[in-house]
Order: C-alpha cells, then structure tokens, then sequence
C-alpha cells in the first residue's frame, strides 16, 4: 500500500462539493501519460456532483453536463484537458474503444471515470481512486492511491485546511 486510504465524511451537498473544490486545488499536475481518477458508488452516491465542483473550480464556466447518456465529456482549462467518462452504459470493456477513451490518456490529461469496473481490464491503474457510499444522512468518500502521484496528490490534500475537517482518519 502507498499510503493509507483517506476517509471523508460528507454530510451533505456543500459537503460534497467542498471535496470536488479540495480535489482541484490540490491537483499536483498532470503526468507524462495523464492523470486518472476512477470514481465507484451507487447512483446518486455522489461522483457526478463531486465532479463538477472539481471542473468549476479548475474554471470551467460553461455548462457542465452529466455523460450518462453521451458517455464522454471533454473540458479545457488552462493548460490542462480535462475528460469525464460514465462508463455505465457500457456492456464490456470492448466498447472502449468506440467511446476514443484510451486515445486521452496522454500528457495534458485528467481523466475522470466513473464506473470503471465496466471496462476494468482495458483502462489503466488509477492514480487515485474514489468510492462513495451513503452513510446515514449524508455520503462518505474513501479516497486511495495507486501511484505515487496519488500519494502527492493525497499530501497535498491533507494540508488543505478547509477539508482536514471532514477527514475522520488522519493519518
């Protein structure tokens, strides 16, 4: 393991988006082949609002649509493409291919996948890796790394003051 999974309580949508924001200005820059992000939980868990705070944070302006039905999104800000993919719909991982998917990890890149266990076998490891689950009222994030950009982008997370509070194990 290179770093123990954080844990982050979101009791709510104010919650959530401060993680999307959090997540943004921790960003420890893109990589040679791309950064990428898998995204797991149930419908309505989470992963799209998060998401979007992320993308409105990085500056995004326009709108910010769902890819549930169109399956990928694709978004500039600055120096940085950043693409969002519901792999939902999808009914193997031979369907990557149609969605141009593997064409993005490149230099430039954050990639945003949700459901990725839906082509597991044909995407590369993720950098970080985020499940969502309903807990009580409100949601939980488990968030783990699987690089070591993933371990930078998770120091830098711990030192963002307005997230520490909804960290419930530090470490």
């Amino acid at each position: 393991m290179l770093a123990p999974p954080l844990q982050v309580e979101l009791p709510d949508a104010a919650a959530t988006d401060g993680l999307g924001s959090a997540l943004a200005r921790a960003f420890p820059g893109a990589t040679s082949h791309g950064v990428v992000v898998h995204l797991n939980g149930d419908l309505g868990a989470g992963k799209t609002a998060c998401v979007r705070s992320l993308l409105r944070s990085f500056g995004i302006v326009s709108r910010i649509r769902s890819p549930t039905y169109s399956l990928v999104e694709t978004y500039t800000a600055a120096a940085l493409t950043i693409v969002h993919a519901d792999l939902y719909r999808l009914r193997g991982p031979g369907e990557l291919d149609d969605l141009g998917l593997r064409e993005q990890f490149v230099a430039g890149r954050l990639i945003l996948i949700e459901w990725p266990a839906r082509a597991a076998a044909a995407l590369p490891p993720a950098d970080l890796i985020i499940d969502f689950e309903y807990h009580g009222a409100g949601r939980r994030a488990r968030l783990e790394v699987g690089s070591s950009h993933g371990v930078a982008w998770r120091a830098k997370l711990l030192k963002d003051s307005r997230l520490i509070p909804y960290v419930s194990n530090l470490n």
